[in-house]
């Protein structure tokens, strides 16, 4: 399987941070975020890893190189200006093949996130071992979270191993999900397109799936919680 971390996204709530440094390469505790990803990927066998960068992306190649001292095989989708997440993905399908693929988001902080329970979680066939229709089986598979400060209300309904874009209770989305790559077919390199109405749309479908994980994670949006994660030992907060 390989994987594609985003790292375009200009950071604006960093600034002035991220004047001077991309979003995915500030440091807590020493090591760029987007590091930890590339590390655990590769910890648990995803070796093939493609990253998407537009502001300031020549400082990630220039960090990361080629992905060889970490045991990867990193290529590289610029974006002259940011094409959102879906947008993303479908400029670099060329990169990522045929199959289901990992994407994470680089500006997340989830230091023990096990990247081996990514691999089997699209199923092609039923219990019985028959295949299901291509328009009937899972296109993606996300990973929630409790709902942090800045997501009160939530994403999405988790219901058994379904998500649904109604209900009583909703979880937010971690930005760590698995596609597969029909998902973004119609959408043409170099279009700006969102996630979530597209993925809105195949949920109305039944055709996302999704779990929960209550691992430490936090979605490094603002100074602050860049400052909270890098403070001493026993008085950083995650989850948020």
């Amino acid at each position: 399987m390989k994987a594609m971390i985003f790292a375009a996204g200009r950071g604006e709530r960093m600034r002035p941070l991220t004047d001077a440094c991309p979003k995915p390469l500030l440091k807590v505790r020493g090591r760029p975020m987007i590091t930890y990803h590339v590390l655990n990927l590769v910890r648990a066998g995803i070796t093939d890893i493609v990253i998407n960068h537009s502001h300031l992306g020549h400082m990630i190649e220039e960090e990361l190189g080629d992905g060889s001292k970490y045991g990867a095989r990193i290529v590289y989708s610029h974006e002259p200006t940011p094409l959102e997440t879906a947008g993303g993905i479908a400029n670099a399908l060329h990169l990522l093949g045929d199959e289901p693929f990992l994407a994470v988001s680089g500006d997340i902080y989830a230091p023990y996130f096990d990247y081996s329970q990514v691999f089997d979680v699209l199923k092609d066939k039923d219990m019985l071992g028959i295949p299901y229709p291509p328009d009937k089986r899972d296109i993606a598979w996300l990973w929630l979270t409790p709902n942090p400060w800045h997501n009160p209300d939530g994403d999405f309904v988790l219901d058994l191993y379904t998500l649904r874009n109604e209900g009583p209770v909703k979880w937010n989305f971690a930005g760590i999900g698995v596609y597969r790559p029909e998902m973004f077919a119609g959408i043409q390199a170099g279009e700006f397109v969102k996630f979530g109405p597209l993925m809105r749309k195949f949920i109305e479908q039944g055709r996302v799936g999704g779990e929960l994980y209550e691992g430490p994670w936090v979605n490094v949006g603002t100074a602050q919680q860049l400052e909270e994660l890098n403070a001493p030992l026993g008085a950083a907060k995650t989850g948020s």
